[in-house]
């Protein structure tokens, strides 16, 4: 670019300086945490926590019986499972993210070696962008991206696409201050770093570089972590909390109950336990609130060691001079009721909860794919569901961000020769055919002009070449049209006018039988819908005709005028029933963008959301105005606002935190650098396929196909997973009510444990993960878009959950405990044996007795989870639609558990049923498991019956 104005630019040493003081024109990239410290952040859940004491008291434990009492190595089975569950939960959550991270990693990083030409010590020279100091000189020309933010001090038809910042794809700049737009969003004399040049050219003079720039501080918002809390997450947390401290008390039951029993005390005595206990567990449950995890694992195992010294203390002042053998058997008992207790938190703490939340999540990531909802972060798939408003931008989102012709009206029947040479050559614009997809390079509103030639099957490129062109006027504000003079295909001088139409319109001789009335209605029209109109002339030059153009201006005394034409970004054919699904769901839309309220507006009308007999002007707000409001006086008015237009890149951030602060669950979406700060402080940020990589960056789940429609399927698999893990949670819990239940009333009783701790890691990390995981990769309903959004202050458990939890666990501890009580009273060798079994001359049950227990509990748990699945649907389990996912989970668990009954029984202390110790066939089990399998079967079909003796189908 020539320069026509003596500028000299900055010299080495005031370069040197400015560097010193204002740093490199780079955007400082967000701190990476290493993959160990991402791993490591896993285990800082409550129930992940709670599993790792267990796990290490059961360890030492374990030693304990391996060296001091000589058991064989199996006793480390016991640990070794409460460690697995720990790493299956933390392990895939872990791997899950990093494999979408991985997938998700930024592909158009921030180049900064883009060349860039500058003015220095007097002379034009080439440098790297990172280079760009304050105070340089830079040339702007179309398709350049402004390397950093500076002020114009010269522009030649200057328009640059801010739509990356504003939303804006089409700025006119100028340093004229009579042609400022004062309702632009940076000064009309500014450029921004990251914006291009549509066309034209400048020169500008950097004021801000690398950090400090808008885009720069865009960037920064956008790597902050505001920490939000997901709904599942405080529900979650909730449960893990109300879990823990009920298997605190259990557990400290069972430590009195067991020391008392051993110890033969009485009631006064027992208060040595009962206030030192209930002290502690008062300690947990109201002081270890937001104490680190080190300060927690410290006091449980001095308390433990407190706890074995005290007792040992009282056992000394009640039976002075007791022998070896009896402090070695009060040790080892004591030792017992610790594992007793710590067996009971284990079973009581669904360790198998974390792990199917992450693999339930992680099975919806895979599907949601499938729905063109790519998701990065897990917890946005349920968190979809939670969301009670959209904040979303128009460009891009709500509009296909391509200007396109909406309509022409051409008067006096114009040859096409004329209309498509006319649009061809009085432009500046070019189309990219390199892609799949025509791309328009210069002023989008030409671009929209050429694609409505192609359309048509001119090549514009042909035309422009039959063509040469003798003179041109650029548009600018001042005209408000553009000339083009060329000697026509056809040998012809033709002159070209293109530009506003009222402009045009007056300058014409020949007005087509059109008159201006007729016109400016149309024009109104075209304005109320939001569009961009132009008007065409033209004349054919002949001898003795004025020169044209002439200072400055189109001198014609016969324009004839073409017509208009109106130019719109059409909304995407799909909003309007997408916006009209999330909001029939009871999820608000709000529009946030950088257009005109009037723009803003009629966007709103097209997709449903404005409403001219209900909206007013309480309801639409502008960007400067928005900043002009207090907190207090935002709050009262967010919840009333549709659309911020004319918003700067930090309003919508803003508007999203007033949002949550009203108690809101927020999802936000867009595909500008400008949306990222919102998009990442929003519970869910939604980016669209073909957003910038920074907003992909910062958001939670990509559109694929640009599809609002899309969010509607995402809201419909965030309600129906939440649903889902509900079912889960019932089912689960159910299981560990009746076994915590169980292990309570044995240790009460005085004898050993009716489930031993191998068998409950089966039924808690085994069967109920698998269990909850058929359960939670169920297919998403549509019918859930008729429900409103959930309250995230809610418990996760609802009032008929608990009532269902309750008494199907009861009922089923009822169930067992009977058997238990049968199979220590009695010698039982087979299920029809069993009414007529001679009394035990000893107390305590058999291998074979422990496996009938193990199996009845084990299989009315099995048929208990298809009632889980009709959970508050009142519909028959053989009406309901079932993944194949789920049938594979219920054969898994099903010859789980017939494996470990006939081939790991000993790890599980049972003893087989199928075959005898030659492994011979034995048929009088498997006619006692042929008679545990039918008999369970009835939890299913006794709920059937019901359902259809009620006709709920």
């Amino acid at each position: 670019m020539s320069m026509n104005k003596p500028y000299k630019g900055l010299t080495d040493a005031e370069v040197a300086a400015r560097r010193r003081e204002h740093g490199a024109n780079v955007l400082t990239p967000p701190a990476q945490k290493p993959w160990w410290k991402e791993f490591g952040e896993k285990f800082s859940g409550p129930l992940i926590i709670i599993l790792l004491i267990a796990g290490v008291l059961s360890v030492g434990i374990s030693f304990y019986e391996y060296y001091g009492l000589g058991q064989d190595w199996k006793v480390f089975f016991e640990p070794i499972g409460i460690f697995v569950a720990i790493l299956l939960a933390t392990g895939l959550a872990f791997l899950f993210e990093q494999k979408a991270g991985k997938a998700f990693k930024i592909l158009n990083r921030v180049s900064d070696d883009e060349p860039v030409e500058v003015l220095r010590n007097g002379t034009m020279t080439t440098i790297p962008r990172k280079d760009v100091v304050v105070g340089d000189i830079v040339m702007l020309n179309t398709g350049d991206e402004i390397p950093a933010d500076g002020e114009l001090l010269d522009a030649v038809t200057l328009s640059v696409d801010e739509s990356s910042l504003t939303g804006e794809p089409h700025c006119s700049k100028t340093i004229d201050p009579k042609d400022f737009d004062p309702e632009a969003t940076y000064p009309s004399n500014h450029v921004m770093r990251g914006t291009k040049v549509m066309e034209g050219h400048g020169v500008m003079r950097v004021l801000r570089v690398g950090d400090a720039t808008e885009m720069g501080k865009v960037f920064e918002e956008a790597q902050i972590d505001d920490s939000v809390k997901t709904p599942l997450n405080e529900q979650l947390d909730k449960l893990g909390r109300w879990i823990t401290n009920a298997s605190y008390i259990f557990a400290g039951l069972i430590i009195v109950a067991q020391i008392i029993h051993f110890l033969g005390w009485g009631a006064w005595q027992a208060w040595l336990l009962i206030v030192p206990v209930a002290l502690f567990f008062w300690l947990v449950i109201e002081k270890f609130e937001g104490w680190s995890k080190t300060a927690c694992v410290v006091t449980i195992v001095l308390f433990f060691c407190l706890f074995i010294a005290m007792v040992c203390g009282a056992f000394v002042l009640i039976n002075p001079g007791a022998d070896t053998a009896v402090w070695s058997g009060l040790l080892a008992h004591t030792l017992q009721t610790l594992m007793v207790a710590v067996t009971l938190i284990v079973v009581a703490v669904p360790e198998g909860l974390p792990m199917a939340v992450t693999l339930s999540l992680a099975y919806s990531m895979r599907a949601m794919l499938k729905t063109s909802n790519l998701v990065r972060k897990m917890h946005a798939c349920e968190t979809m569901g939670a969301t009670t408003v959209i904040c979303t931008d128009k460009t891009g989102t709500l509009t296909q961000n391509q200007m396109q012709v909406y309509k022409t009206n051409f008067f006096g029947n114009p040859s096409d020769d004329v209309l498509a040479e006319g649009i061809a050559v009085n432009s500046t614009a070019q189309l990219d055919l390199s892609g799949e997809k025509p791309q328009v390079l210069g002023n989008p509103t030409e671009g929209a002009l050429l694609l409505w030639l192609r359309d048509r099957g001119a090549d514009y490129q042909a035309l422009r070449a039959g063509a040469t062109r003798v003179a041109e006027l650029p548009f600018t504000t001042e005209r408000k049209y553009m000339a083009t003079v060329v000697r026509s295909a056809s040998g012809k001088l033709i002159l070209y006018v293109k530009g506003a139409p009222e402009i045009v319109f007056a300058m014409c001789h020949d007005t087509a039988g059109v008159t201006r009335q007729e016109i400016d209605a149309r024009l109104l029209e075209y304005q109320n819908q939001a569009m961009r109109t132009l008007g065409f002339a033209y004349q054919e030059l002949r001898e003795g005709d004025p020169a044209t153009p002439a200072d400055g201006r189109v001198v014609a005394t016969g324009l004839t005028f073409l017509g208009i034409v109106a130019i719109s970004d059409p909304v995407r054919a799909d909003v309007p029933d997408a916006v009209a699904e999330v909001i029939n769901a009871g999820v608000k839309v709000k529009i946030v963008t950088g257009d005109t309220p009037g723009t803003a507006k009629e966007i709103g009308r097209q997709i449903g959301l404005w409403n001219d007999a209900g909206d007013s002007d309480h309801n639409i707000i502008t960007g400067p105005e928005f900043a002009l409001l207090s907190d207090r006086q935002l709050r009262e008015r967010v919840g009333d606002l549709k659309i911020i237009a004319r918003a700067r890149p930090l309003d919508k951030k803003r508007l999203v935190e007033a949002l949550q602060a009203g108690g809101e669950v927020v999802a936000v979406t867009g595909d500008g650098t400008n949306d990222a700060p919102a998009l990442r402080a929003a519970h869910v940020g939604l980016s669209m396929g073909d957003g910038t990589s920074v907003a992909k960056e910062a958001s939670d789940i990509t559109i694929i196909d640009n599809s609002f429609s899309s969010i509607g399927r995402a809201v419909m698999w965030g309600r129906s997973l939440y649903q889902n893990i509900q079912r889960f949670l019932l089912f689960q819990l159910t299981v560990n009510v009746a076994a915590c239940l169980l292990v309570l009333v044995g240790s009460f009783i005085g004898t050993e444990s009716p489930l031993t701790v191998t068998q409950m890691l089966w039924v808690n990390l085994i069967m109920d993960t698998f269990g909850a995981m058929a359960l939670a990769s169920l297919p998403p309903s549509p019918s859930v878009m008729h429900d409103k959004p959930r309250d995230r202050r809610a418990s996760i458990l609802t009032r008929p959950m608990m009532a269902e939890l309750l008494g199907v666990g009861i009922l089923f501890f009822a169930i067992t405990l009977g058997f238990y009580c049968i199979f220590n009273a009695t010698d039982v060798t087979s299920i029809p044996q069993m009414f007529h079994a001679e009394p035990k001359a000893t107390e305590g049950m058999t291998a074979y007795e422990m496996t009938l227990l193990f199996s009845i509990f084990v299989w009315t748990h099995f048929f208990y989870m298809f009632d889980a699945r009709c959970f508050e649907t009142s519909r028959s389990i053989f009406r309901l639609k079932m993944s194949q996912g789920f049938w594979t989970i219920v054969a898994i668990i099903a010859v789980g558990q017939l494996f470990i009954t006939e081939v790991a029984y000993e790890f599980f202390n049972c003893a087989p049923m199928l075959h005898t110790a030659d492994w011979s066939f034995n048929p009088s089990g498997a006619l006692d498991l042929l008679i545990i399998v039918a008999a369970s079967s009835l939890v299913l079909w006794v709920p059937e019956l019901y359902r259809l003796l009620t006709n709920k189908h």
